[in-house]
């Protein structure tokens, strides 16, 4: 396709089969060739992304929920509000273990094996999909809190980091900050009256900020990379980004002040979005070499013609980037997921 250097594909994290091993075994058969990292599916407890985490901090001595009756989505994840009830300060908060670094030794144990035997290529690396200390504490923590929980909970999340770096040979290893909630503050989302609000003046040098220390605290011998993301609430954004420029400054801002190398930033393209005018924005970001790209502009509904159009659109603002889906695809059906893993590869085909 002229003016489009299409390389590679990428999986952001969630995929709806039931086992690490099942992820691992067909992402590798379907994809394996054009992939440079796989997760493990976020199975189990994290199939909904964040949402075990609520379930995990309630347990903390300290907190306590807001509000006599359970809200619940999808039947088990209790949507009110956890708050510091005076017991404990909250610089001494203890939060129980997070379950991430339990989720991705024991995955990449599979991982290990399956690479071993010649089932995953070598040099892919394991990438381990880990939310941002804000995204937690913004969606489950009472706002008057927030600001208070914030440092608690990342020393905490860095902590399970630390536990995984230990674990997993590095340059084996990648770590993916998925960086969602972030643009609810940016875009000042309220959904039915839950607001995504930021307790920080600058939101974007917020945002920037969180972002270089998230990055800094990767090894330089690991990958790490971002998926930006306007959130996934089944399979739809809690607001459709108006074009990339929000994208584009935080993008922009992280080059800047993160001292370390990126090895890949994912965004998302709405599926309607096939307009140089929404891609313009990515224009001017002068992305290092060793910045690999990613546009979510894959989509089931519309397959292999509209994954081109929105190529041959972003080809107008970027030299080169990788394809991939918006957000993950766990929470869709299972028996999409390996005509979807297909989708990629027929795509990368296609442009050559």
């Amino acid at each position: 396709m002229p003016g489009a250097r299409v390389a590679g594909a990428h999986l952001v994290g969630s995929v709806n089969l039931p086992t690490a091993e099942a992820v691992i075994g067909t992402v590798a058969e379907h994809l394996g060739a054009h992939l440079a990292r796989i997760p493990d599916g976020e199975v189990g407890e994290r199939y909904y992304w964040l949402q075990f985490q609520s379930a995990r901090l309630e347990r903390t001595p300290g907190l306590v929920r807001l509000g006599e009756t359970p809200y619940l989505i999808r039947g088990e994840f209790d949507q009110r509000p956890l708050a510091l009830d005076g017991s404990v300060a909250a610089e001494d908060l203890v939060l129980p273990d997070l379950g991430y670094a339990d989720a991705a030794i024991t995955s990449f144990a599979t991982f290990a094996s399956l690479q071993e035997a010649g089932v995953v290529p070598a040099g892919v690396r394991f990438q381990v999909s880990l939310p941002t200390p804000a995204a937690v504490v913004g969606v489950f923590l009472a706002e008057r809190d927030r600001a208070a929980v914030e440092p608690v909970y990342e020393r905490a999340l860095f902590g399970e980091l630390d536990r995984i770096l230990a674990a997993i040979p590095h340059e084996r290893l990648a770590i993916q900050w998925d960086t969602a909630v972030e643009f609810g503050f940016l875009e000042q989302v309220d959904i039915g009256g839950f607001r995504l609000a930021a307790w920080f003046d600058d939101v974007l040098a917020g945002v920037v900020e969180r972002a270089a220390r998230q990055a800094a605290a990767v090894p330089e011998d690991a990958a790490v990379g971002f998926h930006l993301c306007y959130g996934d609430v089944e399979e739809a954004h809690f607001v459709q980004p108006k074009d990339a420029a929000t994208l584009a400054s935080v993008i922009r801002g992280l080059l800047a002040a993160t001292p370390r190398r990126i090895d890949w930033i994912h965004l998302p393209v709405p599926i309607e979005r096939d307009d140089a005018a929404y891609f313009a924005p990515l224009a001017g970001l002068d992305l290092p070499d060793e910045t690999a790209l990613v546009l979510g502009l894959v989509h089931h509904e519309d397959g292999v013609d509209g994954a081109l159009r929105r190529i041959e659109a972003a080809a107008t603002a970027v030299p080169r980037f990788g394809v991939a889906t918006e957000c993950g695809f766990g929470r869709g059906p299972a028996e999409r997921t390996a005509p979807l893993l297909d989708l990629h590869r027929e795509i990368l085909e296609r442009v050559g």
